[in-house]
């Protein structure tokens, strides 16, 4: 066991000595017990596992001059970006999946020009075009380009930006016969029945939803409010009380060694975790509700019936988003700026 490693000092306690532990699910249990109790200082686990990954795609890169050429671009240019994402992150992940789509499509074009013997300072907009044809996904070389030819490194090379479609959403009569199932559905999970409810009506991403806490949900006058920014929203039952129970009786996860409570609402299995986005998705998945069609649904009828200056405040959305989804639901979106200057005089 690593306790008795750490115990008979064989094992640091460190988190330089858990990454270097030949049991990585075992030493990621213990980091995080360890985290959770004050032994260790927190650290973002997603911004390690993204240097981790970095060096995986450069020893993968054929040619010298291109590893340095991609070490280059991900030290200066991609992982900064990252970790000021995550200093301004609320939540408690950081998502990287784009970082590492940018550092492996840079590596890729790379390995691809060579195969045609040539170098990123000799490659033309034609290569860039039979380069695109390939899909979809190698549109994501965009942004390297873009900084390799400020930096010098080629001439300017144009990669047009990717449309793409938002999808479907889901059936209304669908998501009324979901909702309605979470709400009223006893022999179902508490966590699943506010965690979907939260999405099906209120079109909340599963990432915000899995980072919620305790501390946002709140009872006045027999009233049940949520937070999801500032501004509280009105719970109606019987979701409200759905609410209350689980942040007052919910599942809060006890293992050896970890904090008697949680501020998560949703917490994990790991200790002092929540519970991730994507287990969620696949717990709702097992109900017949997907969160990307379900979410459109929720926003559009929410577009249909609110100013998106009241959508964007009430949902914690940016203003920008708000209009599209009035303006999709067919709203008129071009009296925003009016509708948010009225609300911000009456809150002065």
């Amino acid at each position: 066991m690593l306790l008795a490693e750490i115990a008979a000092g064989s094992l640091a306690t460190s988190h330089e000595a858990l990454d270097a532990h030949p049991h990585q699910r075992a030493a990621a249990y213990l980091r995080q017990m360890l985290v959770a109790n004050g032994v260790l200082p927190p650290r973002d686990e997603a911004l390690a596992a993204t240097d981790r990954f970095l060096a995986t795609v450069l020893a993968a890169v054929k040619a010298n001059p291109d590893r340095r050429l991609v070490r280059t671009y991900a030290t200066w240019r991609v992982l900064p970006r990252l970790r000021r994402s995550a200093e301004h992150a609320t939540g408690p992940r950081t998502y990287t999946s784009h970082a590492h789509t940018q550092i492996n499509a840079a590596a890729q074009f790379l390995d691809w020009l060579a195969t045609r013997d040539r170098t990123l300072s000799g490659a033309t907009q034609p290569d860039v075009d039979d380069w695109l044809t390939g899909g979809s996904g190698r549109y994501a070389v965009r942004d390297f380009l873009g900084w390799a030819a400020h930096h010098g490194h080629c001439r300017v090379l144009t990669v047009p930006v990717l449309v793409r479609n938002r999808g479907g959403a889901t059936d209304s009569d669908e998501r009324w016969a979901s909702a309605a199932q979470l709400l009223h559905d006893n022999n179902l999970d508490l966590t699943d029945r506010v965690a979907g409810s939260l999405l099906l009506l209120y079109g909340q991403q599963l990432s915000r939803i899995t980072a919620m806490t305790t501390d946002q949900i709140s009872c006045r006058d027999g009233q049940t409010f949520i937070r999801f920014g500032h501004a509280e929203v009105t719970v109606p039952e019987p979701l409200g009380e759905l609410m209350l129970t689980l942040a007052r009786d919910g599942r809060r996860y006890r293992g050896v060694g970890s904090p008697a409570q949680s501020r998560w609402l949703f917490p994990g299995m790991m200790p002092g975790r929540p519970l991730t986005a994507s287990r969620l998705g696949e717990r709702l998945r097992d109900l017949g509700i997907h969160s990307q069609p379900a979410r459109r649904a929720a926003l559009m009828s929410l577009g249909a019936q609110l100013p998106a200056a009241v959508l964007a405040d009430l949902l914690n959305i940016s203003p920008t988003t708000a209009v599209r989804w009035v303006r999709d639901a067919g709203g008129d979106w071009s009296r925003y700026a009016a509708q948010l200057s009225r609300a911000r005089d009456h809150q002065l």
